[in-house]
């Protein structure tokens, strides 16, 4: 769970004034520019996408060789969508990422795709001339990783989101607000994460860990089928029994690693009212409610989801906040199992909600309209409204198999306490996710009691996750999740995929021989 800034100030609130507008929300707002995205359910591989083959009448293109001007206009000429280069009044806009930490970076083009037959065009392209290829859907990599010097492959404007038949069709580049929004029109959802403008594709291709996952499972756990340009061009629809094995590193292999995926089928669940649930306590209490809830809280029923918070993001602040899959009387009563063990809370908050409502005000968006929801521009992915900031940040991960031993809390408050900006996310665990085999998906940590976020920002923010995460080593591990990228991880292939290593490896060879999707961290 990522905390984006206008997040953190909800937060400190407790959501008071959020959740004191009710479920009035006002309009939906622009949706993302570009309806792009196309959906299909055909096993095996489609025929060649527009342009994979070179298309007649678009100027041929060299193999071989540094790419010349004339081969950056031929490719921008056999797009539907559109190729930002520097020079165009919109590159310094269109290159950006979500963290500022990574502006200096200057890619020679960023392609944004209207269709899998652009995505086939630009993969061809960099294949050709050996140009640098990386794919970017929301912008959120937290090491940086989806922009670079060469060519950036952007999927925003492929957003369509439908749902048929308890099925959702999701374009790879849909934010996850456009996606809870738009499958509430029709009453239902799927399990997927709380940062408003992350992209599906690089949540659900990691795992996809959110409030709901206790209940229905991972992103990556109700992915029916996956439709993906590989690095030889072809469009393939991977499920079960199509690419079978395509398909299963694609749940939880990580993004960017094996091709471009363009379109995702889910199987959706019903989005009935919830209870949303804000506790706090003083800081002289952030042992004990660190113990208390992590014995607590991947028990509890599966309708019951929670995560934990020790801030120092301007206050020192102990929290626990939640989701419950059912009425306000339930809810409260589970919540007073976790009272008597951490103590009374020194604030509370319980109340029940709409499940879009509830998905908003997880996002810190309780009080704006979707289309606020956004960060604001009008470029693909953006809305003119948007409201949502960029964030400056760093950030590291571990997957705690066991719970924390005294000592092992005491370290981890004390970490927290530190001079700087920063917070400690625990996420609950277990429940549906807990009940697949650990290699029944490329996502390994089905064993793990809860995640761990240390997320820090400003000055000396790089320094505090990597001291905070080499302190709690001896006591959760090297476990790490493979969405919260990081860059400075030794034994990262270890860490985030255990035991499916040498799978994802093996399907790495069988589909990306030459390599064409390469990460400093890559499969």
């Amino acid at each position: 769970m990522r905390i984006p800034p206008d997040r953190r100030a909800f937060l400190r609130t407790g959501g008071l004034a959020a959740l004191a507008l009710g479920t009035g929300l006002g309009t939906s707002g622009t949706p993302a520019p570009g309806t792009g995205g196309t959906s299909g359910t055909s096993g095996g591989a489609a025929g060649p996408p527009r342009g994979a083959t070179g298309t007649p009448g678009r100027a041929p293109t060299r193999t071989g060789g540094a790419p010349r001007p004339a081969d950056w206009r031929a490719l921008a000429e056999g797009l539907e969508g559109s190729l930002v280069r520097p020079g165009d009044a919109t590159y310094d806009r269109a290159r950006r990422l979500f963290n500022p930490a990574f502006d200096a970076v200057r890619p020679a083009g960023v392609a944004y795709c209207a269709d899998p037959s652009d995505v086939a065009e630009c993969v061809g392209f960099a294949r050709r001339l050996n140009v640098p290829l990386t794919v970017r859907s929301g912008g959120h990599s937290y090491a940086g990783w989806s922009t670079g010097t060469g060519l950036v492959v952007d999927v925003s404007r492929m957003n369509t989101v439908r749902h048929a038949s308890g099925r959702a069709t999701v374009g790879a580049g849909a934010r996850l607000v456009d996606v809870y929004d738009r499958l509430a029109a029709s009453g239902v959802s799927v399990p997927a994460g709380t940062c408003a403008t992350v992209g599906v594709s690089g949540l659900a291709l990691g795992g996809g860990i959110g409030v709901v996952s206790r209940m229905y499972g991972l992103t990556c756990d109700v992915m029916e089928s996956v439709r993906i340009v590989t690095a030889d061009g072809r469009l393939l629809t991977c499920d079960a029994d199509h690419h079978p094995d395509l398909y299963w590193a694609s749940r939880g292999g990580g993004g960017g690693n094996l091709g471009v995926a363009v379109s995702f089928e889910f199987r959706t669940h019903p989005a009935r009212e919830v209870t949303v649930f804000f506790l706090h306590w003083p800081w002289s209490k952030a042992v004990r409610a660190l113990r208390a809830w992590q014995a607590w809280a991947p028990s509890a029923p599966d309708a019951m989801w929670s995560g934990m918070h020790l801030s120092r993001d301007g206050a020192m602040d102990v929290q626990v906040v939640g989701l419950y899959l059912g009425g306000r009387a339930g809810c409260e009563r589970l919540l007073d199992r976790l009272a008597d063990a951490a103590g009374s809370p020194s604030s509370s908050l319980v109340r029940r909600t709409s499940y879009r409502q509830a998905m908003l005000t997880m996002a810190g968006c309780g009080s704006l309209s979707v289309g606020q929801c956004h960060l604001g521009g009008s470029l693909p992915g953006q809305t003119r409204g948007g409201r949502l900031s960029r964030d400056r940040f760093a950030a590291a991960s571990h997957m705690a198999y066991r719970p924390l031993s005294e000592g092992g809390a005491r370290t981890l408050v004390a970490q927290v306490a530190r001079a700087g900006e920063h917070t400690v996310l625990l996420d609950a665990l277990g429940g549906a996710v807990a009940r697949v085999r650990p290699d029944a998906t490329a996502f390994p940590h089905r064993a793990a009691l809860y995640s761990v976020q240390y997320y820090a920002h400003r000055a000396g923010a790089a320094t505090w996750t990597r001291t905070a995460r080499a302190a709690m080593r001896p006591h959760f591990g090297d476990h790490a999740y493979v969405n919260y990228v990081d860059a400075g991880l030794s034994g990262w292939r270890s860490a985030y995929y255990g035991p499916n290593a040498a799978r994802l490896a093996r399907v790495k060879a069988a589909y990306d021989p030459g390599r064409l999707f390469r990460l400093p961290q890559g499969i």
